[in-house]
């Protein structure tokens, strides 16, 4: 089947690649000439393990190209794809600009039957807006139908992600659209992968409730490990033995500094903007959002209850993307981290296997303050405290005895508990984790 993705972004260029994979042919737009220029040179724009291969793959096998020509590709495909941005508006609302300069450009091109398909996070009530809009302004004559396909894609594992996803939502009222993309993601019938056909506004509502409630969950868990810092339990333990309820699980129940990156923060807000609108404000989910802000603060309280005045200290800080296998910075706890140590007077020295350069950008500002190293090593020499502020693997086997003999002071703030307390005291250091004040010495037997 011929589809068109509009949109070369993180969700854009992936779901382009993946639906090649599948054995479509796809045509990914954008209207950057040098985006579209590199990717036709097989560079993909951001950090994602696994793209590249796949690109390339199906770039030699003639099911994907690259374009600035949206309206060919609009005429040729059959399945159009809207895979622009709707970054955060100035009162936490989705911005819909480039959502509406697409479907400007696409209604003078609508030439016969189309499935129109916002893969974009877009505020519930935007497919049957899109809908209106074509109709207007492309003609009563010209037959489309509007789908919603919300992308449930996480950064660091977006490619397994779409090739073998948990559901695959499909909102639209057209028996005709439905089974059109019955057939758009027909091998995942092969895996026997969950797809749910609903209503639009139904769709459109799942991506906002789903990232919402992980927001909830994360922020539940950091404010049980803030409890447990004072009460002398193990977050760790405590999380095992929630997960193991069957209405509970697992996943998400790790404490830290606060969620980051370009989802769950700006679609919280979303939901939150978009219920207050409609008179319905989710308390719980407002909640949320501020207990990610207080826990962004967790830890340089952390850092100056153990070293006192921050002025002129050197901290180290390992990991600067908001999650390990990415290279986004967006929202990053680090980078909150970062500001607040340069606010109270203190040096860093930062490491991030991928994301320093793009850290170092967003960060120009404070730059005087900033130094970014070869290795988590270089980042430890001289100073008075180490943070790992990202889960990046090769964090959990750091070696102890080297890091401490290059340290100034033995202290380690392990933000995303990565390193085992006792060992980590027993190789000499003041370890200050996140709700494991207290090694615990319960045995949890899988």
């Amino acid at each position: 089947m011929n589809v068109a993705i509009l949109g070369t972004g993180y969700v854009g260029l992936v779901t382009g690649a993946c639906l090649a994979d599948f054995g479509h042919t796809v045509v990914c737009v954008d209207s950057a000439p040098a985006r579209i220029a590199a990717l036709r040179a097989n560079i993909i724009p951001f950090y994602e393990p696994g793209l590249a291969e796949v690109v390339q793959r199906n770039a030699e096998a003639g099911r994907l190209r690259f374009s600035t020509g949206l309206g060919e590709a609009v005429r040729e495909a059959m399945v159009i794809f809207i895979a622009v941005g709707t970054p955060e508006g100035a009162n936490g609302e989705a911005d819909m600009s480039q959502v509406a300069g697409v479907a400007t450009e696409l209604a003078a091109h609508l030439n016969d039957y189309k499935v129109i398909v916002t893969k974009s996070t877009v505020p519930v009530g935007t497919g049957a807006w899109l809908s209106d809009f074509l109709r207007t302004h492309a003609g009563p004559s010209v037959a489309f139908d509007v789908v919603s396909n919300p992308e449930f894609l996480r950064e660091g594992s977006a490619v397994s992600d779409f090739m073998r996803p948990d559901r695959v939502v499909i909102g639209t009222a057209s028996e005709r659209a439905a089974g059109i993309m019955r057939d758009i993601y027909r091998p995942l019938y092969l895996i026997e992968t969950p797809i749910v056909i609903t209503d639009v506004a139904s769709s459109e509502m799942i991506k906002y409730a789903s990232n919402a409630f992980l927001a909830v969950k994360i922020g539940f868990i950091n404010e049980i490990a803030n409890i447990c810092d004072r009460v002398g339990a193990d977050v760790h333990v405590v999380a095992k033995g929630m997960g193991l309820d069957k209405r509970i699980g697992p996943k998400f129940l790790h404490p830290g500094p606060g969620y980051g990156g370009s989802c769950f923060p700006k679609d919280t807000r979303a939901l939150a903007a978009l219920g207050a609108e409609h008179g319905a404000p989710p308390l719980i989910v407002e909640a949320a959002i501020e207990t990610n802000a207080r826990q962004r603060r967790s830890v340089i309280a952390k850092l100056a209850r153990t070293l006192g005045d921050l002025a002129l200290k050197r901290i180290a800080v390992l990991g600067l993307a908001f999650k390990p296998n990415t290279d986004d910075i967006r929202e990053a706890p680090a980078l909150y981290l970062c500001r607040d140590l340069a606010g109270a007077g203190a040096r860093i020295q930062a490491f991030d296997p991928v994301a320093a350069a793009a850290a170092a950008a967003a960060l120009s500002d404070i730059r005087e303050s900033v130094t970014f190293t070869a290795d988590a090593y270089d980042a430890a020499r001289d100073a008075d405290a180490l943070v790992i502020m990202t889960e990046w693997n090769e964090f959990r086997g750091l070696d102890l005895s080297r890091i401490r003999d290059v340290m100034t002071s033995p202290v380690i703030v392990d933000a995303r508990n990565v390193l085992d307390p006792r060992q980590t005291r027993d190789a000499g250091f003041r370890y200050v984790g996140m709700g494991r004040s207290v090694p615990a010495t319960t045995e949890v037997v899988a």
